[in-house]
């Protein structure tokens, strides 16, 4: 773990008060009770201090060591689902929402593509995993990179907005930043039509098609209570017919049965986002997990779409379990690993 101190005379007090808080927090061991009390505050504005920190970018961490179980899994899914990436993290938080966890997994990955230099264009899905990810990664210059949108924008009231994560993305790395300003779904095909005809849409699909790393989020389709009707872009009286026609998953707004297979609905015409098939021969990481997720990633997964995966250990174990009854062994062995997130 490391914290960063900026040393700039104009910076702003309360950042170097997060810093300083994060220092004593993560490098001084202390409880965020000993930082209150060290910084003269209340334990409240300790925490919010780290927090901020964390959220700035001021810290990283750095975890070596085994993973008890989670090694083979990483294995035998990349083995089962013809993956070149896998990562697979023990749960941390509610089991049903492992945000914090695979958002710290993500934002690991994507450093260290940040620090390789590889890509020049990375495509950027939606989806509140995704947005952990984006919360979690730390201040890295990267200005010769540009990082697009795949789809229209949902409604600004969500986290997990793109529009909004792509702008974080671009504060925290100096990349450019593309966008896709219309929404997810167009009211009808003829919309869509005209939608993608419009200059700055056909410019920012243009530049999404030559990504060569995909990050994408995955939906469950399992009521009102999921992201996208959460967020008003799809009706329940849509998520039945969905379900009725045999979705189990989305992905960039494609829904697909268990067999990966696209399933009949209008959706499919009024879709604003990059087609799946443009990301053949790329390399397409989902993150996604959670108790209610198995079933739309098992739909994903079966279409071959994806080259990586980040993941929790009991999702990863659902998703071996329901794959192939020789599965069941999974975990009994312990490798060592050094992993970064």
């Amino acid at each position: 773990m490391e914290t960063r101190h900026a040393t700039t005379p104009d910076t702003d007090p309360e950042d170097a008060l997060a810093t300083r808080a994060a220092w004593l927090y993560y490098a001084g061991g202390l409880t965020q009770s000993q930082v209150a009390a060290a910084l003269e505050v209340t334990p409240a504005k300790a925490h919010r201090l780290v927090a901020r920190a964390s959220r700035a970018g001021a810290v990283r961490v750095f975890v070596e060591g085994p993973i008890a179980g989670c090694i083979p899994l990483e294995r035998h899914l990349q083995r089962e689902f013809g993956l070149r990436y896998c990562r697979v993290v023990p749960p941390v938080g509610p089991r049903d929402l492992p945000f914090q966890a695979l958002g710290l997994a993500a934002a690991g990955m994507l450093l260290n593509e940040l620090e390789t230099g590889r890509h020049r264009v990375i495509g950027v899905g939606h989806g509140r995993t995704l947005a952990a990810a984006v919360d979690h990664l730390p201040r890295f210059p990267r200005p010769d990179l540009r990082f697009v949108s795949l789809l229209g924008g949902v409604p600004r009231q969500m986290s997990a907005n793109p529009f909004d994560m792509i702008h974080r993305l671009a504060e925290k790395t100096g990349a450019e930043a593309y966008l896709l300003p219309v929404p997810f779904f167009a009211n009808n095909a003829a919309d869509r039509v005209v939608l993608l005809a419009q200059r700055g849409v056909a410019e920012a699909m243009a530049m999404a098609r030559e990504a060569t790393l995909f990050l994408l989020g995955v939906g469950e389709v399992s009521g009102a209570a999921t992201f996208l009707p959460q967020a008003g872009v799809v009706t329940p009286a849509e998520v039945a017919a969905l379900l009725a026609s045999g979705a189990r998953g989305e992905i960039l707004g494609c829904y697909l049965d268990a067999q990966g297979h696209k399933v009949t609905t209008d959706l499919h015409d009024r879709v604003i986002a990059l087609p799946l098939e443009a990301m053949a021969g790329r390399e397409v990481v989902a993150v996604a997990g959670g108790e209610g997720k198995a079933a739309a990633l098992r739909a994903v997964l079966a279409a071959r779409i994806l080259t990586g995966l980040i993941t929790d250990e009991l999702t990863a174990r659902r998703l071996l379990d329901d794959a192939a009854p020789r599965h069941s062994t999974i975990g009994s062995e312990t490798c060592t690993t050094k992993s970064r997130i």
